[in-house]
């Protein structure tokens, strides 16, 4: 079964946010771009893409037969996605396992894991 992991990273440090960035361990910071590489690498993992903030979406909606823009994430939320990854896997304890490897997770931020359908194909 495929699954989408949606890492949020709440308030884990990035270098988005150099304040909190700033307090992260030199070797800690040096050690994270090895995890997210073996986490890329793992057999049935379809890597994606660290996402800019919420602050930089545009959402796009319908109102009487025309598209509206709106500048900002869909709704107000201090866990925002900030990337994500697929990974085809046995089942979902496989997942979580894959999930608790994030790095994001140790710092404060959280992977949600969403089975994809796969019906309309």
């Amino acid at each position: 079964m495929k699954y989408m992991l949606l890492i949020h990273h709440d308030a884990a440090p990035t270098p988005n946010d150099p304040d909190a960035w700033a307090n992260v361990p030199d070797d800690v910071k040096a050690a994270l771009p090895a995890e997210w590489q073996a986490l890329s690498q793992t057999p049935g993992v379809t890597p994606g893409e660290w996402m800019e903030g919420p602050e930089t979406a545009t959402t796009v909606r319908s109102k009487d037969g025309q598209t509206v823009t709106t500048d900002g994430p869909f709704a107000g939320m201090k866990e925002a996605i900030g990337g994500y990854l697929i990974y085809e896997a046995d089942d979902l304890d496989a997942a979580i396992a894959l999930a608790a490897k994030v790095p994001s997770v140790r710092f404060g931020g959280a992977v949600e894991i969403r089975p994809i359908h796969e019906g309309w194909s």
